[in-house]
């Protein structure tokens, strides 16, 4: 196909519509739950309050507001795919915004800002009367700004949804790319983001990956069950980069009725307790020729927890210690193993990694 024909058929699946509505209109529909803001998404508002004051100022110095997106639905209801933090700052402002467990939040009270000094401590309303709400006509100015609202209409392919919301909100500063995933299964199949959270908070595997604080809030466990799941159910097809890789994966397993999720969650969580019983914490760590140690690498936990899920009916005829033994003669042999070693250096790029190490994971932990 040619490269017109494709933008062609890629036009065709996505249909979309779009004009200017008064902030007012837009909290209205808010209000009537004809603007909905999914519950997930609501928990990754994580403006700070100079960043919401900073957003209200641009408002009342009439600088021109950024577009947000929504899907409408076959019942007509609008779902908010990107504008979370502009949308929430203005409704938890006013008042009216609801907290993922549908309780009104209070609002905010604002600072003060270089050209509007006297913004600090106001409220668009108080909850005991006193001088520091803003006035009648400021209230009406932040509701009658204008804001562009682009709609990604019921007839378009129900996939293009997710991939619009990743398009538009992947490389922010933020939400991980992972979080960006996580809001897409919440979309497509809230059981299986249950699912991948869950699992993502299992001790043996929480112990194997040994994730610091930081990657964990940013999703980086949810990411790694993610990648087990993907490569037994998704095969990686060579030159695609990994993060679309896992953006497809996401999408085709979370929609998949031919996939036993009770068996696949045993599959993971007997995969795990055996590399933890085996190697603990340093189970996806470098072998020096004499003990495992440094950072988790990615490149181990791929080619590891690949290689022994896929073995693990065969491993498992073995006793308990035998299976561990198992496990740590084949993860220093790794280290001595060609294509490994060409396919797992620091300056290897994920696309090679996996077309390289995940074929070769299957055969080399095969008892």
């Amino acid at each position: 196909m040619s490269l017109e024909k494709e933008i062609q058929t890629a036009r065709k699946e996505i249909v979309s519509d779009g004009y200017d509505m008064s902030l007012g209109e837009v909290m209205n529909l808010y209000k009537d739950d004809e603007l909905v803001i999914n519950p997930e998404f609501q928990r990754l508002f994580r403006w700070d309050i100079t960043r919401k004051t900073r957003f209200i100022e641009s408002i009342l110095l009439s600088i021109p507001i950024p577009p947000i997106f929504v899907f409408q639905d076959k019942d007509g209801n609008w779902e908010l795919i990107d504008g979370l933090q502009r949308l929430s700052t203005v409704l938890e402002f006013a008042g009216i915004l609801k907290s993922p467990e549908g309780k009104k939040v209070e609002p905010s009270t604002l600072e003060g800002t270089k050209f509007l000094p006297s913004l600090a401590d106001k409220r668009w309303q108080v909850w005991n009367e006193g001088d520091d709400s803003i006035d009648k006509s400021m209230q009406m100015q932040i509701k009658r700004a204008r804001i562009r609202v682009e709609i990604l209409l019921k007839e378009s392919d129900e996939n293009a949804k997710y991939e619009l919301f990743q398009r538009l909100n992947t490389g922010g500063a933020q939400l991980s790319q992972q979080e960006v995933r996580n809001c897409v299964a919440v979309m497509i199949n809230p059981i299986f983001y249950k699912l991948l959270q869950r699992l993502s908070e299992n001790d043996d595997f929480s112990r194997t990956i040994n994730q610091t604080d930081k990657a964990l809030e940013k999703q980086s466990g949810v990411e790694l069950v993610l990648r087990f799941f993907a490569f037994k159910h998704h095969p990686y097809k060579n030159g695609l980069d990994v993060h679309e890789y896992l953006d497809q994966a996401l999408v085709e397993i979370s929609q998949s009725d031919k996939i036993d999720w009770t068996t696949e969650e045993i599959l993971f969580k007997k995969t795990f307790s055996l590399l933890n019983d085996s190697l603990g914490d340093t189970v996806f760590k470098r072998w020096d020729g004499n003990s495992f140690g440094g950072k988790f690498l990615m490149s181990l936990y791929e080619t590891i927890a690949f290689g022994i899920s896929q073995n693990l009916h065969e491993i498992e005829s073995k006793g308990r210690e035998e299976q561990k033994a198992f496990v740590v003669a084949r993860a220093k042999a790794l280290w001595s193993d060609d294509v490994f070693e060409k396919n797992s250096g620091a300056g290897i790029r994920g696309t090679t990694r996996l077309s390289k190490l995940l074929p070769m994971a299957k055969g080399f932990f095969k008892p």
